[in-house]
């Protein structure tokens, strides 16, 4: 039985003293984008999670930057994770795990994903300098901590080797991209089960 047809968009909006966030995915979209941030690199690779995940995307983030980046891309990565998992709603019918090795030049890395609703993060990337151009690299992993956190969802990213530090975090939000996209597509096999012994995915 070929999974029921369900319309897999969800929009988070999240306010703090420190940020104002609004989100919105397609699970099934084009890998359309609509990013603004303000952090331009940050924003170089959402359009990439975008464009490789084929989830149409659209971050509008004001946050104090006049103090420094961490706030803006730790809560988009909340709410980005919050819209993927309420679009995911029972994650009925989906193919749960995957995992892609990414090449990019001289650099290769890993993702593995479960869309399990246990969200966990294992983190073997790291850089040779603290800073990409103005953003510090550390927040590749706050991203991904957040996000993972937020979509329920279980991450590994190991990066096999690389020497530029911009292919590095690229290829981990390339290779997070397409895990991702291949994990929450339909298997024709599932139907509309949850593919999970216990019956649900959702904790």
């Amino acid at each position: 039985m070929p999974p029921r047809k369900t319309i897999r968009k969800a929009e988070i909006s999240r306010r703090t003293k420190e940020t104002g966030i609004a989100v919105s995915v397609d699970l099934d979209g084009t890998g359309r984008s609509e990013i603004a941030t303000g952090v331009g690199f940050f924003d170089h690779m959402l359009d990439q999670l975008a464009r490789h995940s084929l989830i149409d995307i659209t971050v509008k983030a004001k946050g104090d930057l006049h103090i420094d980046d961490h706030h803006t891309v730790e809560d988009t990565g909340i709410a980005l994770g919050q819209a993927v998992a309420k679009a995911l709603g029972e994650r009925r019918g989906i193919t749960r795990y995957a995992s892609i090795d990414l090449a990019m030049d001289e650099t290769l890395t890993r993702a593995a994903v479960d869309v399990s609703g246990r969200p966990f993060l294992v983190w073997n990337a790291a850089f040779s300098s603290p800073k990409i151009g103005t953003f510090d690299t550390e927040l590749v992993r706050e991203f991904f901590h957040a996000f993972a956190q937020n979509a329920g969802i279980t991450l590994h990213v190991t990066n096999h080797y690389g020497a530029n530090n911009h292919h590095i975090a690229e290829t981990c939000f390339k290779a997070v991209a397409r895990a991702l996209r291949a994990a929450i597509e339909p298997d024709p096999r599932q139907g509309d089960a949850v593919p999970s012994t216990k019956g649900t995915l959702n904790g």
